[in-house]
Parts: C-alpha cells; sequence; structure tokens
C-alpha cells in the first residue's frame, strides 16, 4: 500500500521536471537564435566603422582642376642676362695709376672703372698734335701758293702740289682725330691719360686688375664685368621628344635650393637652332625678372613646364594612388565612412605626384594618405564574404 502511494507521487513530480525541461530548452533554443545577417558591401566599397580608429590614417582632399606640368622637371642654371652684360677689357697698354672701383657698386653707362698713366695714349695724342700743326701749315702753304699763283709767280703744278699736301695733312689729322675719339678722348687731352669706362649700367660683379697693375690688350680675362643683376637668363637643355612642348613666350616656373618652396616665373626668350647631336637635345634661354636681388648668378635651379592656362587637370600626390597589374586605383570618399575604389588614367608620373588624365571628377573627395590601408581593408571584407 506505501509503495502504492509512493509511485504515484513521483508521477507528478517527474511531469514538472519534465515540463521544466521543456520550457528551459525552448528559452536556450530562443536565445541561440542568429542575428541578422549583415547587408553585403557594394564591390569596390570600403565601409569603416564610425569610430573605426583607422579612420584617423585617412586623409581626404576636394579635387579642382588646374595647370599641370607637361613634363619632368628640366635642371638649369642661373647665368647673365648678355644683353645686359659687359666684359671689359683695356684697348691700350698701361699702368693703373689710382684704385679701380670697388666690386658690387652700382654703375652707369660711361662711368670711369679705372685710370691708366699709358704710353699708347701718350703717342696717340702726339700724333694728333702733330697732325694738327701739319695741317695747320699746310693750310698756310697753300693760301700763299694761291696768292702767287694768281699773280702768275709759279706754276699751275706747284698750286696742285701744295693743294695735294694739304689733302694729305688733313687725312692724317682726321686719322688722328678718329683715334682720340674711339679711345674716348678729348682732342685737348695732353697728360697721356686713359680713363676706362662702363659701357652699360650695372652692378661692378667681377674685377680682376689691382692699383699699380700692368695691363695690355691682348690680356685674356677682362678687367671688369658689370651687369645688370635685375635681369637675368636661365639656361637648360630640352631634350629632342620634348621641344615640342616648348614655345617662344611660353611661361615656365624656377626653383633654386636657396629658397624651397618658392617659385619664380621666367619667359621662354630663345629656342636653339641646332641639336647637340651628343646629348640630343637643344639648349633654351629664358628671361628670368629678379627685382629684389636675392637670385644670383651661378645658381643652379629646377624648372616646371605647365600647361597652357586652359588645359587643366587634376594633379594628386602618389600617396594617392596604388597599383593592381597594369592600372592604377584611387580612393574617393563617399561620405564620412564609405569609399570607392576608383581606376585612373595617368597621363604623366612625376616624382611625388600624377597628372590625372581620366577616372575623375571636379569636387569629388580623394583619398589622399591612406588608400593601401582602404585597399587591404576591402580585402579582408571580400574574403569574410565568401567565408561559409
Amino acid at each position: 500500500m506505501n509503495k502504492s502511494r509512493q509511485s504515484l507521487t513521483k508521477i507528478p513530480l517527474l511531469c514538472c521536471l519534465l515540463v521544466t525541461g521543456m520550457l528551459s530548452a525552448c528559452s536556450d533554443s530562443a536565445d541561440k537564435t542568429p542575428p541578422a545577417a549583415k547587408p553585403p558591401t557594394p564591390a569596390g566599397e570600403v565601409i569603416l566603422a564610425p569610430d573605426s580608429p583607422k579612420k584617423t590614417y585617412v586623409k581626404t582632399a576636394k579635387l579642382s582642376l588646374a595647370q599641370h606640368p607637361l613634363l619632368e622637371p628640366l635642371a638649369g642654371k642661373i647665368v647673365y642676362d648678355e644683353s645686359l652684360t659687359s666684359r671689359i677689357s683695356s684697348p691700350v697698354a698701361g699702368r693703373v695709376v689710382a684704385t679701380p672701383i670697388a666690386l658690387g657698386t652700382a654703375v652707369q653707362a660711361g662711368s670711369t672703372l679705372l685710370e691708366l698713366d699709358s704710353p699708347d695714349i701718350a703717342d696717340a695724342e702726339a700724333d694728333f698734335a702733330k697732325a694738327q700743326a701739319t695741317a695747320t701749315l699746310a693750310g698756310h702753304a697753300f693760301s700763299r701758293q694761291q696768292d702767287l699763283y694768281a699773280g702768275k709767280a709759279i706754276s699751275r703744278k706747284e698750286l696742285e702740289q701744295a693743294q695735294s699736301d694739304l689733302s694729305s695733312a688733313r687725312s692724317d689729322l682726321q686719322r688722328a682725330e678718329d683715334k682720340l675719339k674711339n679711345l674716348h678722348l678729348s682732342a685737348r687731352q695732353t697728360d697721356g691719360r686713359f680713363a676706362l669706362r662702363a659701357a652699360v649700367a650695372g652692378i661692378v660683379v667681377e674685377r680682376t686688375v689691382n692699383p699699380g697693375m700692368e695691363v695690355r690688350p691682348d690680356r685674356d680675362a677682362p678687367l671688369f664685368v658689370v651687369s645688370d643683376l635685375k635681369h637675368l637668363t636661365v639656361l637648360l637643355e630640352v631634350f629632342e621628344v620634348n621641344i615640342g612642348k616648348i614655345k617662344t613666350g611660353q611661361q615656365l616656373s624656377i626653383s633654386v635650393p636657396a629658397y624651397p618652396g618658392e617659385s619664380f616665373p621666367a619667359t621662354v626668350q630663345y629656342i636653339g637652332q641646332v641639336l647637340d647631336e651628343t646629348t640630343r637635345s637643344v639648349q633654351v634661354r629664358c628671361k628670368l625678372d629678379n627685382p629684389d636681388g636675392r637670385l644670383l648668378p651661378g645658381m643652379y635651379a629646377t624648372i616646371t613646364v605647365e600647361s597652357a592656362a586652359d588645359d587643366k587637370a587634376f594633379v594628386i600626390p602618389l600617396t594617392a594612388v596604388f597599383t593592381e597589374g597594369d592600372a592604377d586605383y584611387v580612393f574617393v570618399a563617399l561620405d564620412e565612412n564609405r569609399y570607392r575604389q576608383r581606376r585612373v588614367e595617368i597621363g604623366l608620373r612625376l616624382q611625388n605626384k600624377a597628372v590625372i588624365r581620366q577616372g575623375l571628377q571636379a569636387d569629388e573627395l580623394l583619398v589622399t594618405e591612406g588608400a593601401l590601408m582602404l585597399r587591404a581593408e576591402e580585402e579582408v571584407e571580400i574574403e569574410s564574404t565568401h567565408q561559409p
């Protein structure tokens, strides 16, 4: 009887345990329901979480059209403008008798640079004085002969001889006077001194003469170099394959190591008409204004040849470009978290920039830094999408 009662008591207990277990299993099953699937990322796009630390490595810039380089930067050298430069030597021999003008002095055309005590000048002055006296004497003789001929005291032959002597004396006088004029000497000067003068206005930039020095006309080096340093010339060599991109009057941009980050405008003035067969290049001369005098002859320069004002393209940093196979790509930002890969066509690849022919549009946000990181993130998203 007791065993029967115990059996009846266990049946409700087992039912309760069974119901409790079933409810617990249902609860566990509900808790383990998989979350809703994440929508797939469109091909070629990368999405970063708003709080992703990777966003700190991504820099963007708005795209705009601009003039662009036509070829790689060219190497050149700044030199004197030869049309405003004078290399001055002495046309006569002599000894320097005064201190020559100092380096760096500003002079005008005709300014005295030095004075010489010159035997050549003394001889020229003596020749002029002698020719002048001979011409005066011949003039008087001819006048007397005219009077005598009028009185029939001499023959016509004697008169003609006096006239010939006068013509010869005048020719000698003219020759002596012209020699003085060529030396910029006065006919009244008799001291044997010669003043060497500047031929152009400018600055005395070179001097190879000292007080007391003997100079000669056949000296190799000029005594002075005077040049207008407000106007200089840039010399550059352009390979024949690029010469078609250089035009007379074209504006160029000059930079020098002395002033990093600064550029100076120059204008193509002359394109050589002869090709150097050794280097396969043509020399180009450019006019370079130097109003503040910061640029100096002898400086090396880097020349950038830019397109015309109406020929514009996108110039982007090379950090924005990555290459896969034979194609080049960039990323553009669609919003703060989404980035899309874009194939581009590069027209000219420079040291740190690229000129884009196709693939971009104005006002788009280009990823200038972090493109490779986004590409790696894209690979991660592709792999996760293809996992079972």
